[in-house]
């Protein structure tokens, strides 16, 4: 494996760490603001997904050169 497949590895790997710990996370009701940090997380966790794809879709294209 390449340098810059095992770099899109690590970053499809941080992704998903991301991903998980924005699903953990509970809303803290009582907490000034937290109505906009909760949407805030669910648009975060959903460019996360987006470049989780698009990043395996370019990792499984075939090479040619």
């Amino acid at each position: 494996m390449g340098a810059a497949m095992e770099m899109t590895q690590e970053l499809i790997h941080e992704l998903r760490e991301l991903v998980a710990a924005l699903d953990s996370r509970a809303p803290q009701v009582l907490r000034a603001g937290e109505a906009a940090i909760a949407r805030e997380a669910v648009a975060l966790r959903a460019r996360a997904v987006e470049r989780i794809e698009q990043l395996e879709r370019e990792a499984a294209a075939p090479r040619g050169r």
